[in-house]
């Protein structure tokens, strides 16, 4: 029986977090997020809640790694094999789902194992996939991420990064398509990521709980409502989740022709420059959330209010710090960037 999760669309307030995800869905080259905040503020929850909304994809029917379809260059060996000689694949479609990583997932659950007693017998590999086949089209979310592994972490975002998950042992090799949104929750009271492991994902927010005395009131009334009947309580929103996913949808059909001038593109390297941002990975994301906003608000042509919009989000985890500094992004500062232009 499905356990029904508390809905995306009842989220009260966190709007940073939310934008953050959505962003991602609507273009998963972003290169995921990172939600950093204390116990208790839906981060959680926020990340489950995406089943409902998340939408829907082609796969190959059977394929343990959800090949795409329509990109062969991408596909599995098994059915790059099939497609090579003259076998065209069933497609079946399904929708995208969030995949949890146990914390305690050891380095095969994540990347799988390769028989060799197998190889050494048959001549045939023989492969036992893992979390990363399970990611592949998907999204996967890791729950204090900051408690894992460094290799495990590594493993992960080098994954994201090349949409490949590479396997070896005892010189022999398996790969097989990877290509997933990573999305990880901490709270940074139990410990920090390495700064090389933070530039790495795309998106980053910080949650906090909120103080607004009647939006505290609502989170109470929401939660108790959904615990008290949660059937009935999912009905009553699922018009406004359809809503979301076909904005979703549409923003996704839309993203291949949002476009963005020289002026755009000057306004995102100068911010990054003013905010003293190394490497040029920050100006890719910054120009890639930004065309993704333009999408999910129904535009083809990138605007300032996008950068705007996704600034604190690429550039608040990537900025240089002192010990124990506070991370505290400076819209005025940013403002001011931009009516340089």
């Amino acid at each position: 029986m499905e356990k029904l999760l508390f809905p995306f669309v009842s989220i009260v307030g966190q709007d940073d977090m939310k934008k953050a995800l959505l962003l991602n869905i609507v273009d998963p080259g972003i290169g995921g997020a990172l939600i950093k905040g204390e116990k208790g503020t839906a981060k959680s929850t926020t990340v489950r809640s995406l089943n409902r909304i998340l939408p829907s994809r082609r796969s190959v029917s059977g394929c343990v790694f959800n090949c795409d379809p329509s990109r062969p260059d991408r596909m599995c060996p098994h059915c790059s094999e099939k497609m090579s000689s003259g076998v065209v694949p069933e497609e079946s479609e399904s929708q995208m789902r969030v995949v949890e990583l146990p914390l305690s997932a050891t380095e095969d659950r994540v990347a799988g194992t390769l028989d060799i007693e197998h190889v050494l017998k048959t001549g045939e590999k023989k492969f036992e996939p893992g979390v990363l086949a399970q990611a592949n089209g998907n999204l996967l979310y890791v729950d204090e991420v900051n408690l894992l592994d460094d290799h495990i972490v590594d493993l992960l975002l080098d994954s994201a990064a090349m949409g490949v998950n590479y396997i070896e042992r005892e010189g022999v090799s398996f790969s097989h398509p990877s290509r997933f949104i990573l999305v990880g929750t901490m709270n940074p009271e139990e410990g920090e990521l390495r700064p090389q492991l933070l530039d790495r994902f795309g998106l980053s927010v910080d949650v906090k709980g909120d103080r607004d005395m009647e939006q505290r009131m609502e989170v109470v009334r929401r939660r108790l409502a959904f615990d008290t009947d949660p059937e009935e309580y999912t009905r009553s929103t699922s018009e406004a989740s359809d809503e979301l996913r076909g904005r979703i949808v549409r923003a996704r059909e839309l993203l291949p022709k949002v476009v963005a001038d020289d002026s755009i593109l000057k306004a995102v390297v100068t911010v990054t420059t003013n905010f003293g941002i190394d490497g040029h990975r920050a100006d890719i994301t910054m120009m890639k959330a930004a065309k993704a906003n333009a999408a999910l608000d129904g535009r083809t042509e990138v605007v300032k209010d996008d950068i705007r919009a996704v600034a604190a989000l690429v550039l608040s985890h990537r900025m240089r710090r002192r010990p124990f500094e506070e991370e505290a992004f400076d819209t005025e500062e940013l403002e001011r960037c931009l009516q340089t232009i």
